[in-house]
């Protein structure tokens, strides 16, 4: 098996997009992609929102109270 949901993306491509079978077939799978808003999916990672991220949740290091092992 592929990991791609043939029949999903077809139902997206026909239904969503209008696209006629001969149209969905000629498309590139970036061709698609693009079609159907991936490129307005979650942005990459950047450093500042990786540091935002971490200012937001800590990594909080347990102690022997909270049942930790004392390890980071």
């Amino acid at each position: 098996m592929s990991g791609i949901d043939w029949p999903g993306l077809m139902r997206a491509g026909l239904n969503g997009l209008g696209l006629t079978p001969a149209e969905f077939w000629r498309l590139t799978p970036v061709e698609l992609r693009l079609m159907l808003g991936a490129d307005r999916a979650t942005p990459a990672m950047t450093r500042t929102r990786l540091d935002e991220l971490a200012a937001a949740f800590p990594d909080l290091r347990k102690d022997r109270t909270d049942g930790g092992s004392g390890d980071a």
